[in-house]
């Protein structure tokens, strides 16, 4: 056996349908696309969501509520997380971003208060929850916002 000679089995291979190529191939004519219609036209293509023209359910139902094109995402870090680093050191968000806790690009990094921290941080945040504030003074940590 040889690459050269390989098959697939019979009757594992459909010949394509190759319509338009007259009536003795079954196929001829409209090319089993029936009589007239939009689907029947060459270039037709349905926009998604069509519904026959009926009104297409995106449009039937009610609009609410509102977006805030300018509302800005946090990532956020807990304390927890910030048990890794040596005592005295300072977290900034290249620190996190190298220790993988932070990736992607958001407007900043907000530390929350979920957890226990034992260390004393320097920590340099876009914004701190009042608990994480109070848990790293309480550890002799300091917090500084940064914009």
């Amino acid at each position: 056996m040889e690459l050269n000679n390989l098959k697939p089995k019979k009757g594992s291979r459909h010949a394509k349908k190759r319509v338009g190529r007259g009536p003795g191939s079954g196929h001829g004519k409209t090319a089993g696309r029936g009589e007239k219609g939009q689907k029947s036209r060459s270039g037709y293509s349905r926009m998604l969501g069509f519904e026959g023209g009926q009104m297409p359910l995106h449009r039937r139902l009610p609009k609410r509520g509102f977006t805030n094109i300018f509302k800005k995402d946090y990532t956020v870090v807990n304390l927890a997380d910030l048990e890794r680093f040596d005592n005295g050191a300072t977290v900034d968000e290249a620190a996190l971003r190298q220790s993988g806790l932070v990736n992607g690009r958001l407007h900043g990094i907000k530390v929350l208060g979920n957890g226990e921290l034992t260390k004393k941080l320097t920590i340099h945040a876009a914004r701190f929850s009042k608990t994480a504030r109070e848990k790293i003074e309480a550890a002799g940590g300091s917090c500084q916002e940064i914009s």
